[in-house]
């Protein structure tokens, strides 16, 4: 019913998802059914499961939710694998799956979807069913808000295009998140797209509420019990219901900042950017967004970077970063620009624009990029969501003109609101204005759409990153089409982007 999907692909492993609904009355949320069901799985080298290679069998029951999730170990790296779940007489769809390369394999390409922002009420997920298509991706990188937490109604068009939150609350409990959880499960599109393409996944903060962070959220108030209390539940239905793998589940069994490589290519760092930081700012004025005491990644986290970012031998370092980290605070009077223009916006010359993003933890990320710099670590690529909008960005190690110490691509959302939605104005219209004071304000910005929805491919090879920025025609059109929008590429060494000739090609 809820489909099947896998994660975390390493070499030899790849962990594979399915939710079992053993009899009618045990949904998602309820605790009821037997206590313990088995589930058999089997692997295979083809989808007609001739060629099996791994089977065996696991118990679930209320307990999880009737999740199951295998680590099936002892693959080869670099394959294409098929994977099927059985209870009783009854066989789950078919999911496909790729490990990675082994360690220091030589890789000449890596290509992924990049994905962030689906929420349900927003529309129809047609840009999962359009990566779901493509043949061509190792996987796929969600960098945060997979599910929202909203009450019907609340954010987006909802009922109006037929997509209405369940439960018919913002959800709070467990049942509530296991229930929301298995909601999107449901969506056609992205069933489609998890038994397509292994996922590779970090939070944001929608997955338990409204700008997380480590001991309060802006959507959660006293009345809606204890926070801790609600994160937990969020996090347990989290673990169940996503294919993901913790790296220290007895000592840290709520990290999920880990790391992935690609043989001699890249290493792929997951961040999490919620569970650690400080209280957000007030507002771009605060002077709390430079205070060296305040953290967006804790110290733990930050160190397990640095320390992976300078270690790595592999020519690319990419960082699943799920808020913005280039600096987006007007610092360059622009002629063109004139102060009552950014006036007119909410905006001021020096001031950060959101500070829910690495803008309100300036020590934090002052300290990562002189660490790139100073240590000659080229080469790294902040790939980003949250923010629903498509940016490519060299990231400054300072103010002024200070070069570049990374670069920093951005999917735009798969169906959260957008500029022109939220101000109610024709796409292309009043957002094209803000994008051009945004970029003269902000040289360092190279490509900037604020109206599109829609997803991004990643393609890294020895030479250069691309992305490329694919959009969907209409957000609440369940047919909706798609277009290629622009690409952008880093030349490996130059750590700044630049426009691409046109989109990726078939690999080779």
């Amino acid at each position: 019913m809820h489909g099947v999907a896998s994660g975390d692909p390493l070499p030899d492993r790849v962990i594979i998802w399915t939710r079992l609904t053993p009899e009618p009355a045990a949904l998602p949320g309820t605790g009821l059914g037997k206590k313990k069901e088995q589930v058999h799985w089997q692997v295979a080298l083809d989808p007609l499961f001739r060629r099996v290679v791994k089977k065996g069998h696991v118990e679930t029951g209320p307990l999880n939710d009737f999740t199951v999730k295998v680590d099936v170990s002892g693959l080869a790296p670099q394959t294409t694998y098929y994977f099927q779940f059985r209870f009783k007489n009854e066989d789950s769809a078919i999911g496909r799956m790729r490990t990675a390369p082994a360690a220091g394999a030589a890789v000449s390409s890596l290509r992924f979807g990049l994905a962030s922002c689906s929420n349900y009420e927003g529309g129809y997920f047609s840009a999962y069913r359009y990566l779901s298509q493509r043949d061509d991706l190792d996987f796929v990188l969600h960098v945060g808000d997979y599910i929202y937490e909203y009450e019907p109604g609340a954010y987006g068009p909802g009922a109006a295009i037929g997509r209405v939150h369940s439960p018919a609350n913002e959800i709070l409990s467990l049942a509530d998140y296991r229930q929301r959880h298995a909601q999107y499960k449901l969506d056609p599109d992205l069933q489609a797209l998890h038994a397509a393409h292994p996922f590779i996944c970090t939070w944001d903060d929608h997955e338990v509420t409204n700008d997380t962070w480590k001991a309060g959220a802006e959507n959660h108030q006293p009345t809606e019990g204890n926070f801790f209390a609600r994160r937990s539940r969020a996090f347990q239905a989290y673990f169940e219901w996503m294919p993901i793998r913790l790296p220290d589940p007895i000592a840290a069994p709520t990290r999920i900042y880990r790391q992935f490589s690609f043989g001699n290519l890249a290493d792929l760092s997951m961040l999490d950017l919620r569970q650690y930081r400080d209280l957000q700012p007030a507002n771009g004025l605060d002077p709390a967004k430079n205070d060296p005491a305040r953290e967006i990644v804790g110290r733990e986290q930050l160190d397990w970077l640095k320390e992976n970012l300078g270690a790595s031998s592999r020519r690319w370092k990419l960082v699943g970063n799920s808020v913005m980290i280039s600096p987006v605070d007007f610092r360059f009077a622009n002629p063109g620009v004139p102060p009552q223009a950014l006036q007119q916006l909410g905006l001021m010359l020096g001031v950060p624009f959101n500070v829910d993003s690495w803008d309100g933890y300036t020590d934090d990320r002052r300290e990562l990029l002189e660490h790139l710099y100073t240590n000659t670590i080229n080469n790294v690529a902040f790939l980003t969501g949250d923010i629903h909008s498509s940016w490519a960005c060299n990231v400054p190690i300072g103010a002024g003109s200070a070069p570049s110490a990374a670069i920093e691509m951005v999917g735009t959302s798969i169906t959260s609101d957008n500029l022109n939605e939220i101000l109610g104005a024709p796409p292309r219209t009043a957002s094209v204005q803000v994008e051009q004071i945004f970029q003269a304000t902000n040289p360092h910005i190279r490509y900037l759409e604020f109206d599109s929805h829609g997803y991004s491919i990643v393609d890294v090879t020895p030479e250069r990153l691309q992305t490329d920025w694919y959009y969907i025609s209409d957000r609440a059109d369940s047919e909706a089409t798609q277009q290629f929008a622009r690409s952008f590429l880093s030349v490996a060494g130059t750590n700044v982007v630049t426009p691409a000739a046109g989109p990726l090609g078939p690999r080779v």
